[in-house]
Parts: C-alpha cells; structure tokens; sequence
C-alpha cells in the first residue's frame, strides 16, 4: 500500500512541468520598466507652463537627461512631478525648483522696463527615457 502512494506521487510530478521558462521572467521585467501613468488633466497643463530653451537648458538635456520647463509660480515639487508624468508619459526621477526674479532694464536709455520674473523647475527624467520638445 505505501509502494501505490509513491508511484502516484511520482506520476504527479512528471506530469507538471517543474522547469520555468526564462520568457516569462523577462516579460514580467518589460511590464515593470513601462509604468502606465494616468491621463493627463487641465490642472497639470496649469502647472506646465512652457519649456525653457536656451544654450545652457539645450546641454543638460542632452548630457544629463534634464528638462527645464517655466512652472506656475504657486506649484510645488510634487505637483510639478506628477503633472510632468502625466503629461510626457516619462518616470521623473527628481525636481528641482528655482524663482527667476524680475529685473528692471533700459530701453533705448530713456525708456525703464522689466523684465518678468518666473519659477522655472529643472526635471530630470530615468535613464533609459527620453522627450522630445520639438514635435511637429
């Protein structure tokens, strides 16, 4: 009687296949680098002004992964974040935030202006993802 419950025991096993397939370990790897983020909404196109180009803001784009874009002056670090996932669709991996302060200027040297003052965040996007600002 022990002799019958091992040799069932036995054909259970060859019967399933133990071995695991290297395909679904990788599958698994794909679906977590691709993070779906949710739909943008009108409070994030709010908070995400314009993108800031300059010579400087050109370079850290394409040597460190950094994007800089103009931000409402009210928005804080994680609305920014979460706004600019939302919008480009990319994992940020942090935010830094600076307010440009107005400067007063002469035109043509009688005339005083200004020139407006902004916050402006500095976001650098995971290795690996990339934004092109420029779309047709």
């Amino acid at each position: 009687m022990a002799e019958e419950k091992v040799v069932e025991a036995v054909e259970e096993t060859a019967e399933k296949p133990v071995k695991k397939t290297r395909k679904t370990k990788v599958a698994k790897k794909e679906e977590a680098k691709a993070p779906a983020f949710a739909k943008p909404t009108a409070h994030d196109y709010e908070v995400i002004i314009a993108p800031l180009i300059t010579e400087k803001t050109m370079a850290l784009m394409q040597n460190a992964n950094k994007v800089t874009v103009k931000v409402a002056a009210n928005s804080n670090k994680v609305e920014i974040k979460e706004a600019f996932q939302r919008v480009f669709q990319v994992k940020v991996t942090s935010v830094r935030v600076a307010n440009q302060v107005a400067k007063t200027t002469t035109r043509g040297g009688r005339y005083k202006g200004t020139i407006s003052g902004f916050k402006k965040a500095i976001v650098t996007v995971a290795d690996g993802e990339a934004i092109d600002l420029f779309k047709e």
